[in-house]
């Protein structure tokens, strides 16, 4: 079989098995860096105004904990951020939360993907790279 022939079968079994030549990375399909920004601009007030987690963060640096939520994300999904942030379980040691909390970010984080009119997929993937974060942030 000529090389030629070969790529097209190798094209074709790709398509067939629903992987894309070139798949964007999640970073990307974020919108990159200014994407990632503008979510978590758009999901803190909710986060604040939601009375099941707003509690959380009164004594929250809520600058700095933008800027380190911005490179978690960005570099989770596969930006070139480097995240400088204590891990999960330090930054939640003593805070004793309850998977009801857990769960309303990451609802109220939905919802603000959903504002910003990501596909879900997008949604989904960033919530599956999120979820294994349960175990340390969760307490009680």
């Amino acid at each position: 079989m000529s090389a030629r022939k070969c790529a097209l079968v190798l094209a074709g079994l790709l398509a067939l098995s629903g992987h894309r030549a070139n798949a964007s990375s999640l970073f990307e399909d974020l919108g990159e860096k200014p994407g990632i920004e503008r979510l978590i601009a758009r999901v803190m007030p909710i986060w604040n105004a939601d009375p099941r987690v707003g509690p959380t963060f009164a004594d929250t640096n809520l600058t700095r904990f933008k800027r380190i939520l911005v490179e978690q994300i960005c570099s989770l999904s596969g930006g070139d951020c480097k995240y400088n942030g204590r891990s999960m379980a330090d930054a939640h040691k003593g805070l004793h939360l309850a998977n009801v909390q857990f769960n309303a970010l990451a609802e109220d984080l939905q919802d603000a993907m959903e504002q910003e009119h990501y596909a879900y997929s997008v949604q989904n993937r960033l919530l599956a790279l999120l979820a294994p974060m349960q175990r340390d942030v969760v307490t009680r």
